[in-house]
């Protein structure tokens, strides 16, 4: 076995073999450092704060590729200016490497318009700011809608949901205010209801039920008829229904006259006027009751007895049955005293004579 091993056929087989594997590998190496610039290495130039204009034609200049890529807007920054390079500058790279730019777009990314139309307008403005949008004025229009969105502006135009605006973008909201009251309805009798329809829009009404008098559903059949009539007024919103006919309005009097004594109350003016008479409120007329005001009782005096004694100027007559008379006194202001009351002076007792 051994033997048959060491034969010179085998090797020279055997070195002719390690010939080839060597010149392989060297014929390898020589081929990729032929590809490959082994050796010639290029300084990456710093292209930092410069435009990204200026930076490609640097890079193309010195024998580098180029990869743009946009980070968040920032303000303090112009835009497209060159704000991060990769490899960073002054590391050797080999002819053709492609150099990574890092470049301040020229302004926010762009964010898509949430739909908020007909929604109450607390949860659209949140639901606007959460996006990255500010509301710059809010409009008030009349419509029945009150307190929704009824439409978004972006430098006067109307923008439809879904519609691409820069971050931080600011808009306008019209907001509806209420419906509009006592507004006078039009008179749309002898117009097609295409037209018709135009007119009951315009005057912020909604156009209802519309009945054609063949069953068809032809826009250009005349109106002849109109609920409610024209010269009333409702409120914004409300719905107008229309009847229509190929036919004019004075071919079709029966049907109107038909149509008056369903919609049109009559008022009987031949009745005398109800008068109405207004029941007296006596509650309100009472006066508000006060409370008592308790008083101590008065102190009762006894009256005092006076005994008048008879003087030449006290003014006391004595009757012949024995009773005094008091006139009342003078004061000195020339206005009589009340007379006191006095009890009745005692009878004189009979004297006994003796004889």
């Amino acid at each position: 076995m051994l033997k048959s091993l060491f034969n010179w056929k085998v090797l020279v087989n055997l070195l002719v073999a390690i010939g080839l594997f060597v010149g392989l590998v060297y014929l390898t190496f020589r081929w990729l450092e032929y590809h490959t610039n082994h050796g010639q290495e290029i300084p990456v130039p710093n292209v930092i704060n410069k435009s990204v204009h200026d930076a490609v034609r640097i890079l193309e200049d010195t024998g580098l590729d180029y990869e743009v890529d946009s980070a968040t807007f920032n303000p303090k920054y112009r835009p497209l200016q060159v704000l991060k390079v990769y490899p960073s500058p002054g590391s050797r790279v080999k002819d053709g490497r492609a150099i990574r730019l890092m470049v301040n777009p020229k302004s926010w990314a762009p964010v898509a318009v949430p739909d908020v139309i007909n929604k109450y307008s607390g949860l659209a403005f949140q639901r606007l700011e959460q996006v990255g949008l500010k509301v710059n004025d809010t409009i008030f229009e009349p419509s029945i809608q009150k307190d929704a969105v009824l439409r978004i502006l972006f430098k006067g135009n109307t923008i439809k949901p879904g519609s691409l605006l820069p971050r931080f973008s600011t808009i306008d909201v019209v907001i509806g205010s209420g419906p509009m009251r006592n507004i006078t309805i039009p008179n749309v009798v002898g117009l097609t209801v295409k037209d018709a329809k135009a007119v009951i829009a315009r005057n912020l009404f909604e156009a209802g039920l519309v009945e054609h008098e063949d069953g068809g559903s032809d826009d250009s059949d005349i109106v002849y008829y109109q609920d409610p009539a024209a010269g009333d007024a409702r409120d914004q919103g409300m719905q107008i229904d229309l009847w229509a006919s190929k036919k004019t309005p004075a071919e079709l009097r029966n049907k109107i006259e038909q149509l008056n004594s369903i919609y049109r109350m009559k008022v009987d003016t031949t009745l005398p006027p109800i008068r109405y008479e207004e029941v007296p409120n006596f509650q309100e007329n009472t006066p508000e009751e006060t409370p008592p005001v308790t008083t101590p009782p008065a102190k009762k005096e006894a009256p005092k007895t006076e005994v008048q004694k008879p003087a030449a100027n006290t003014g006391v007559k004595t009757g012949t049955a024995g009773k005094t008379e008091v006139k009342p006194k003078t004061s000195a202001t020339g206005t009589a005293d009340r007379p006191k009351t006095t009890a009745p002076a005692e009878k004189p007792k009979a004297k006994r004579v003796i004889i």
